[in-house]
């Protein structure tokens, strides 16, 4: 039997490639803001043209991308089309994930915020692009409660999306090691009165006694406020957490020999508290066979604060979204993320000075806390909230006056800047005086000027635009481009040849040239618009 082929998620139109004209960037000072020496970008512009533009100079280069793409629900919202049809959909994804791909770093993390409604395809879809053997997680998130008109519904309410979390290679990946606070464990309820005493001297009584005699109060009256007020108690915990304890009989035989002779000793011994000194891990203490845990050992830092943790787990029901409306400043209904989701993928899958990527920009919440977190960074929006939301928002950042979200969590004061780019216009326009509907006419855009025409022609033609005399392209060591809209005759083309050795090539793209040339079989003659059209469709902006 022949089994050849592959698992794979195929849909209407999933084979068809559009021709699309390259872009380059172009940056407009006026819109950028803060340190001019930053390199964070804020792009504006069509997502699949701006990753196009920045492949090539960010090849490898981004430690993580967050991207929460239109989920396709189906809906019309205030700030973007959610109802794009199924096959339309997963195109688009797949056009986009595919650069996404080829600009992580070969430790690099993709994470990709979705709900239910295109998740199964999303995977399957991620896992031929990026194998499925680097899916690394499909976290849960809630993001809200069974409460308001969807709670008056039949049936199941939903109230968690999903981000799905991939490796650029797993066997280069090394996330962090993240925790998560939790409620007070309560199983710690007894209080070492005197800790900084020799172990066989300590006192120990309830944790309720130890509370109240700070308090100076009775146990009842105690147990009063504790009821009313927990978070005092809380606070206490925390507050002497090198004196809070609780016992538990340890694995005998998981334990190491000299633990297992210490706790038959302890057993032997059981009123005396044995201390087991350690060199490369804390020291264990053991009484009538138990040993003693401390809370101290239980405390992480989280968010810059010290608290119960625990390792991240794949439901992330801590991140509330409360109060989510007022985080930098802006209005973003049914668009905006919390915060404190984007500092948890990043606090995963970065470090301070890492570059993040967001090519749906929508709010400006990436940037914002990946410029908070000491990360570098690049957005992407095409719509125009990327001017009436992210800049206002990024600014603020960068002034300092931005106190919601992450900002106490990391200690952000403000500082750093972002350079603003657009898309070029496309390179060839339509002349509308000899166009006519079935024969359209192409000339240069009358915006373009030098410069602007030589890296649009570069980045068509697959050379790198480097600005050094007459040679404005290379491809490879020995193979050059130049551009020109002058009339190139034959002592134009001898003195081209003269920048170039017998062993490298040259390519000249130009609107003129005489008729009868002498060419030497080292340099190719182009003409635009005709050589540039036969590489890609041009369409004219809207």
């Amino acid at each position: 039997m022949n089994c050849k082929g592959k698992l794979e998620l195929t849909w209407v139109g999933k084979d068809e490639r559009p021709r699309l004209e390259p872009r380059v960037l172009v940056e407009d000072p006026s819109k950028s803001y803060g340190d001019p020496k930053t390199q964070n970008m804020l792009i504006f512009g069509d997502n699949l043209l701006a990753l196009r533009a920045i492949e090539e100079m960010f090849a490898e280069s981004i430690k993580c991308v967050y991207v929460d793409p239109p989920f396709n629900t189906g809906q019309a919202l205030e700030n973007y089309e959610d109802g794009l049809e199924h096959s339309i959909w997963l195109t688009l994804m797949r056009d986009r994930f595919e650069i996404l791909h080829r600009l992580l770093s070969k430790d690099g993390t993709l994470a990709v915020h979705i709900d239910d409604n295109e998740l199964g395809y999303l995977v399957v879809m991620l896992d031929e692009l990026f194998g499925r053997q680097n899916r690394m997680y499909i976290v849960t998130f809630k993001q809200g409660s069974a409460t308001g008109h969807k709670a008056i519904n039949p049936g199941c309410v939903t109230t968690t999306n999903y981000v799905v979390l991939y490796a650029k290679d797993k066997a280069y990946w090394s996330p962090n090691k993240v925790y998560t606070g939790r409620q007070r464990d309560k199983r710690y309820g007894q209080f070492i009165v005197n800790v900084g005493d020799q172990c066989h001297e300590w006192r120990i009584t309830s944790l309720t006694k130890a509370f109240s005699a700070s308090l100076g109060i009775s146990e009842k009256d105690a147990r009063t406020v504790i009821k009313e007020t927990p978070e005092k108690l809380d606070a206490f915990v925390l507050q002497h957490a090198q004196s809070v304890i609780r016992t538990a009989r340890p694995d005998y035989d998981a334990v190491s020999e000299a633990a297992r002779a210490m706790i038959d000793d302890s057993k032997r011994r059981p009123d005396v508290i044995l201390r087991l000194a350690r060199t490369d891990h804390s020291d264990m203490y053991f009484q009538n066979g138990e040993r003693i845990l401390f809370y101290s050992d239980k405390l992480k830092s989280v968010d810059g604060k010290y608290v119960a943790g625990e390792p991240l787990t794949t439901l992330w029901d801590d991140i509330l979204s409360n109060n989510l409306h007022n985080e930098g400043g802006v209005e973003f209904p049914k668009g905006k993320k919390p915060e404190a989701l984007i500092k948890r993928v990043l606090d995963l899958a970065t470090g301070p000075d890492d570059w993040v990527l967001d090519s749906f920009g929508g709010s400006g919440t990436t940037g914002s806390v990946a410029h908070k977190m000491r990360r570098r960074w690049i957005m992407v929006e095409l719509r125009e909230h990327c001017h009436t939301h992210i800049i206002p928002r990024l600014k603020s950042v960068i002034d300092g006056t931005d106190k919601s979200g992450v900002t106490e969590a990391v200690a952000w004061k403000g500082g750093g800047g972002f350079k603003y780019f657009r898309l070029a216009e496309s390179l060839l326009v339509r002349d509308k005086e000899l166009s006519t509907k079935d024969h359209p006419v192409y000339v240069i855009n009358p915006r373009y000027d030098e410069t602007l025409l030589i890296r649009g022609i570069c980045k068509i033609a697959g050379f790198k635009y480097r600005n050094d005399g007459r040679l404005h392209g290379i491809s490879s060591e020995n193979r050059f481009l130049h551009v020109t809209t002058r009339l190139v005759t034959q002592m134009y083309l001898d003195s081209l040849g003269e920048d170039i050795a017998k062993n490298q090539s040259l390519v000249i793209y130009c609107t003129r040239r005489v008729s009868k040339l002498t060419v030497p079989d080292n340099i190719e003659i182009r003409k635009i618009p005709r050589d540039l059209l036969e590489k890609c469709d041009f369409e004219e902006d809207k």
